[in-house]
């Protein structure tokens, strides 16, 4: 770790932000954003020193930055973003995750409370028969083949939404369109195919879910009637990734890396950190991988939307036109890109990574599709399980401070082993019942691993994203059925 025995130093500079100052092998400061509450949930946390280890890392530029969500994750923290200069800069897969393109999008519906009241538990269980979840979850008739494969790795959503899972509309409400340039299946190994070969459509296990949720709180009416989001109508939310592939580039580029760094010449306070110039060939290969991975979540995604879409239609017997299920937006968690920003005044291109952060994007930027434009990209951060979820859109200040980024959820304050010993005995699945949420899972330990109290109280972080200039908020969803892994 970058220290040992001595403390280290936090500094406030303002009601959101505290800094840590730059020392020893720091080439830039530190920057947590939080407030008091948050801070006091993270003040003895290993993740402070990742943001200090992230700070030591060859051409980082301006800052190591922390969104308010932060917890201890592998390398950098869950939260943490940093952007590299293309020439002497690296690309570090602990800076995007084993689950590249975790993500989330969201979907409205024209239906209200009231047309699903007492309906709930049969649309859960129609979704959980609808999308296989929970670890290794597979379609047992539905395999690709490494054609298949290759262009799923390669356009992403479209190709999904080519072989009848959605429609050439949701495209436009998807982050680059759903597929990120340079994806290549031939950096992708046959294990990481094998793994990933049927498991298209599929939810996945620990924090992805599949939620039904009402707009219970409208921030900005405006912009949410931009959205479809209206105040107690039904939407639906979906977070997962790349599953087994994703995981399965990540390990073997970490793997593939570490004998690089002497290559390279690349000294590092933390091994979990490795990583490899940008321009090198071991850092386009990764990069190419990483795309293609991050291609098949959106891929993922789209096919989830349209089982999704069926079960609604299943249960309620109505039809597509009356349901009118339409994709909100679609996000990246975990993700590494090569961004425009200006930095000392000049336009300048870095290599921007997002791990467990979203892109966060104002109105009028040049990245935000042309439908939302106007208002700025939509930011979806997702809650646990028991309180709420946000939408917001993109505010200017998260351009100014942090590389267009902001929070990606309500970050976990237990880890799972804890979150068990907190839960034996206790029957998860009855005390969301008596919150009004009906949940269904592959595994109990599921629902213990993530209940509420597992996780920060997303309003909070929510709020530091608001007050710190990053975001403003639209709507907030409270749910009312979920499906677990």
């Amino acid at each position: 770790m970058w220290r040992e025995e001595e403390d280290l130093k936090l500094e406030r500079r303002d009601a959101t932000t505290v800094v840590i100052p730059r020392t020893g092998a720091m080439r830039v400061e530190g920057v947590i954003f939080a407030d008091g509450r948050l801070m006091e949930d993270i003040k003895d946390d290993p993740c402070l020193d990742q943001v200090a280890n992230v700070a030591c890392m060859p051409g980082i530029v301006r800052a190591s930055y922390a969104m308010p969500d932060i917890h201890w994750g592998y390398g950098f923290p869950i939260g943490g973003v940093a952007a590299f200069d293309l020439d002497e800069g690296v690309v570090s897969p602990g800076g995007v995750g084993y689950d590249i393109n975790c993500g989330v999008r969201v979907l409205s519906t024209r239906l209200s409370g009231k047309d699903v009241s007492g309906r709930v538990e049969e649309l859960v269980m129609g979704l959980f028969s609808a999308v296989p979840s929970g670890v290794g979850s597979h379609h047992k008739s539905f395999e690709l083949s490494r054609e298949q494969m290759r262009k799923a790795c390669e356009q992403g959503a479209s190709w999904a939404v080519s072989n009848g899972y959605g429609r050439k509309e949701d495209l436009a409400h998807i982050e680059e369109g759903g597929c990120i340039p340079g994806g290549d299946f031939d950096a992708v190994s046959n294990r990481a195919y094998e793994r990933g070969k049927n498991q298209l459509g599929t939810l996945g296990s620990g924090n992805h879910f599949v939620e039904i949720q009402v707009v219970d709180e409208v921030f900005l009416p405006d912009v949410a009637a931009m959205l479809g989001l209206t105040e107690g109508s039904i939407a639906v939310s979906i977070h997962t990734g790349s599953r087994g592939l994703g995981y399965q580039v990540c390990a073997e580029t970490i793997d593939a890396l570490q004998p690089a760094l002497a290559r390279h010449g690349i000294s590092l306070p933390d091994r979990q950190l490795v990583c490899a110039p940008i321009r090198s060939p071991e850092g386009k290969r990764y990069l190419a991988a990483m795309a293609a991975a991050a291609n098949y979540a959106f891929a993922n995604r789209q096919m989830i939307t349209h089982f999704v879409r069926g079960a609604f239609e299943q249960v309620l017997g109505m039809s597509e036109g009356e349901l009118g299920v339409r994709l909100v937006y679609d996000v990246c968690h975990n993700i590494a890109k090569i961004e425009s920003h200006e930095v000392d005044g000049s336009e300048r291109k870095v290599c921007v990574h997002r791990k467990g952060a979203t892109r966060c994007l104002p109105a009028g930027h040049p990245l935000v599709p042309p439908a939302y434009r106007e208002i700025g990209q939509p930011v979806l951060i997702p809650g646990d399980m028991g309180r709420a979820s946000y939408v917001l859109v993109g505010a200017p200040g998260a351009v100014e401070k942090c590389w267009g980024s902001s929070a990606h959820g309500a970050g976990r304050v237990l880890g799972r082993k804890q979150a068990l010993k907190a839960t034996q005995g206790r029957r998860v699945q009855d005390e969301l019942r008596q919150r009004g949420v009906f949940a269904r899972a592959a595994s109990f330990t599921t629902l213990r691993e993530e209940f509420p109290e597992a996780y920060k109280d997303v309003s909070d972080v929510v709020r530091v994203v608001e007050k710190a200039g990053l975001g403003r908020r639209v709507v907030r969803l409270r749910p009312v059925g979920v499906i677990k892994g």
